[in-house]
């Protein structure tokens, strides 16, 4: 009796494992659209003077590394408002909202086209906030200002990339979300 049991417990789950739906990717929250971002100058635009910054290629095999000098700098700055879409129900921002963390990334590119280096060959870059209004956004229409000090150095010799900037927010509900920028490098 316990087995005959057993077998149609199992075969019940069975059953209610094979109705359940496959997770939808369209219902994950999407927030890039709620966040209009400005940046100063679009496109950026990169020189050479680096200021001696440098950065290190481990080589390993017993060969000292090498220190090498950064080719292309840029300054640029990026503002943020969320706008009235950040009403929507379904996303419940509450704000305040908090800005947790913004990291950079430089992409290598032509013509706007994201171009991985091949081989072992990677892009090189650090970056620093110079200044920001501040770390939060307040409430939709107001805007925060954030400047940026980047320094880089790309596999294919060119300054012109693309430039990901990924900004980390936490509303005063707890929630978390992030939402990616990209802004051009003029060629």
């Amino acid at each position: 009796m316990w087995r005959a049991r057993r077998g149609s417990i199992i075969v019940m789950a069975l059953l209610a494992a094979s109705c359940q739906s496959p997770t939808d990717p369209d219902n994950s929250t999407n927030y890039k659209d709620i966040l209009d971002i400005a940046a100063t100058p679009n496109p950026i635009v990169a020189d050479t003077l680096t200021g001696g910054r440098t950065y290190r290629v481990v080589r390993g095999n017993n060969q000292p590394d090498d220190i090498l000098a950064y080719d292309w700098h840029a300054i640029f700055s990026l503002t943020l408002t969320f706008n009235d879409k950040a009403k929507d129900k379904d996303l419940a921002v509450d704000f305040p909202v908090k800005l947790s963390a913004t990291t950079i990334t430089i992409k290598q590119a032509s013509g706007g086209i994201v171009t991985p280096p091949t081989g072992a060959d990677t892009e090189k870059s650090e970056f620093v906030i110079l200044s920001t209004s501040s770390n939060q956004l307040s409430a939709i229409g107001n805007p925060m200002t954030g400047t940026f000090e980047v320094w880089y150095d790309l596999p294919n010799l060119r300054k012109e990339a693309v430039v990901q900037v990924t900004f980390s927010f936490t509303d005063n509900d707890g929630t978390t979300f992030s939402i990616v920028k990209e802004i051009t490098v003029a060629p």
